[in-house]
């Protein structure tokens, strides 16, 4: 842990910068960053207690915290990406390495991402803030005190940096960090159906698909949605899912209108939150033309940049004892919300 006496990394704010990422020799490849966490590395050790948030519609979503909120120098929540959870990669370690900092972490799963099917037929999408922005409310009630910062991630991220945009004048959340942003979804949807990149889209169109088609066995979806659970189950991208579901679900005339209202970085220039954003060029979920320009941030925004890193991967270290970049960049980035005035350059925009 860095001492009060260390210098941490100027926050270029309103910048697109070169991170620091450098991987190593054997995790070079976009696809190794990728999956090699996912299902190579053992995860943290976390203990972690759960928590069921009832919603004003009646609904709910699952919350898992970790650590003790009274006890530590302040409280990270975390938003996860497409059909995540805190058995994701990502959460569970970077939830561990917080905790480790003296952080208490909260993530809120979004609807029927907990292990229990939601009871609403909405669900969540890259743009549904209103489940997110109801739970920091409750959380600014219950620890009105405690300082707080919020992290997303792929999904996560998107949605987070659409609800600061939302909310230029919230003050509930310190700062935000944002990692492996599908910044365009339309061109986001088009790069993951071609090439290996298809076998992501195939895992994850599966669990969408059964998790909607558990839900169709107790909610009656006939008025609302043209298609069967035979047209379902042939859904071969994530496009063809957004057309028929998602987009009448949730009030969007087609997956293009879905795509244009949702995507970050339509957003990016509003935000007033000070906000680290982390990317790689070669995440093999999106193509690096996504990226949004300099002329797309606000003053509070900081987009860093790698050349690799794959998809929340970020992958540092031996094979046989890897490390997560992305925590240490992580710690360096919130220790100063919780600690004192940040170190930070920002440029003035007009």
């Amino acid at each position: 842990m860095p001492t009060e006496n260390q210098v941490l990394p100027k926050i270029r704010y309103g910048e697109i910068v070169t991170s620091d990422f450098v991987p190593p020799w054997w995790a070079k490849n976009r696809h190794v960053q990728t999956i090699y966490p996912r299902f190579m590395q053992k995860r943290a050790a976390l203990n972690y207690r759960k928590e069921k948030l009832i919603l004003p519609d009646g609904d709910f979503v699952d919350l898992v915290w970790a650590g003790d909120v009274k006890q530590s120098r302040g409280l990270i929540t975390l938003f996860h990406g497409l059909e995540g959870s805190i058995r994701s990669h990502y959460s569970n370690d970077m939830a561990a390495n917080l905790v480790s900092q003296g952080y208490a972490v909260v993530l809120m799963h979004f609807r029927g991402c907990g292990g229990e099917v939601n009871l609403k037929t909405r669900a969540y999408h890259s743009g549904e803030t209103e489940d997110a922005w109801y739970f920091l409310n409750w959380l600014e009630q219950k620890f009105p005190e405690t300082r707080k910062v919020a992290m997303g991630f792929s999904l996560g991220a998107n949605m987070l940096l659409k609800l600061l945009s939302e909310q230029p004048k919230q003050k509930i959340l310190k700062a935000a960090m944002a990692i492996s942003v599908p910044f365009k979804l339309d061109l986001c949807s088009t790069s993951i159906n071609h090439g290996f990149s298809r076998v992501y889209q195939t895992y994850l169109l599966k669990s969408m698909v059964q998790n909607l088609l558990k839900k169709m066995r107790f909610i009656d979806y006939k008025n609302l949605l043209t298609v069967t659970e035979s047209d379902i189950k042939k859904f071969k991208s994530f496009k063809e899912f957004d057309q028929h579901v998602t987009a009448p679900l949730h009030g969007y005339a087609s997956a293009t209108d879905y795509y244009q209202q949702c995507s970050s970085i339509n957003f990016l220039a509003d935000i007033d939150t000070p906000t680290l954003v982390l990317h790689a060029k070669d995440d093999p979920f999106m193509h690096e033309s996504i990226l949004p320009e300099e002329k797309d941030l606000s003053a509070k925004v900081a987009l860093e940049v790698s050349e690799k890193g794959g998809h929340v991967g970020f992958m540092q270290g031996a094979p046989w004892r890897p490390k997560i970049w992305m925590h240490q960049r992580a710690n360096e980035f919130l220790r100063p919300f919780f600690t004192g005035p940040t170190d930070i350059v920002s440029v003035n925009k007009a």
